[in-house]
């Protein structure tokens, strides 16, 4: 006799997920994929319809002007890396149990640098980097499901395809590098001493 393995659990929502075409794609997701759409579209609130997004704007922009107007830059910088830090966990944690729910060598594959690439891709905006992540996944699905038809080309070329992907969009982007150096924060990676 035969072990089976443990069936995976089905997400759908009742209703939605019957609907043609649209339902199997949309409605039947992880949780994770809608709680991305929601962590988004607060963030995009956070930052553009708060004060204290605008204040983490202006750091990014001009830390000494910020520190002029007594705002402690260095917390606010700590806070902001603490917050990507742990949406970075998260992404992990999503990786390691629910996207490959085991431990495997080499399981990240170097995403991490394809989420580096979707932030220049995305020019720091929040609405472009999960635009450019379902970009980047597409991509990571169009393998497995070119594996899957049966395509004859080389695993290792499937395989390739979604760094593929991001290097051709960087070539693309870099194209024009002061529309990104407009679009990035303009104190982006410069160390601030507030004494000086």
């Amino acid at each position: 006799m035969q072990a089976r393995l443990p069936e995976l659990p089905k997400y759908a929502i009742p209703g939605l997920a019957d609907l043609p075409v649209v339902g199997p794609a949309l409605f039947t997701l992880h949780p994770m994929v809608y709680l991305t759409v929601v962590l988004v579209i607060v963030m995009i609130w956070f930052l553009y319809r708060t004060r204290a997004g605008l204040v983490l704007r202006a750091v990014g922009e001009s830390p000494a002007s910020a520190h002029a107007l007594g705002y402690p830059v260095r917390r606010i910088r700590l806070m902001a890396v603490m917050f990507g830090g742990a949406m970075c966990g998260l992404a992990g944690a999503y990786i390691s149990t629910v996207y490959t729910p085991l431990w495997v060598e080499g399981m990240v594959s170097g995403r991490g640098w394809i989420a580096l690439a979707l932030t220049t891709f995305a020019t720091w905006r929040p609405a472009r980097v999960l635009l450019g992540a379902y970009l980047f996944g597409g991509v990571t699905m169009l393998q497995f499901h070119l594996q899957a038809t049966g395509v004859q080309l080389p695993s290792q070329v499937l395989s390739m395809l979604p760094y593929l992907a991001t290097i051709v969009v960087l070539v693309l982007i870099s194209r024009n590098p002061t529309w990104i150096r407009a679009n990035m924060p303009a104190s982006l990676g410069k160390p601030f001493y507030p004494g000086s």
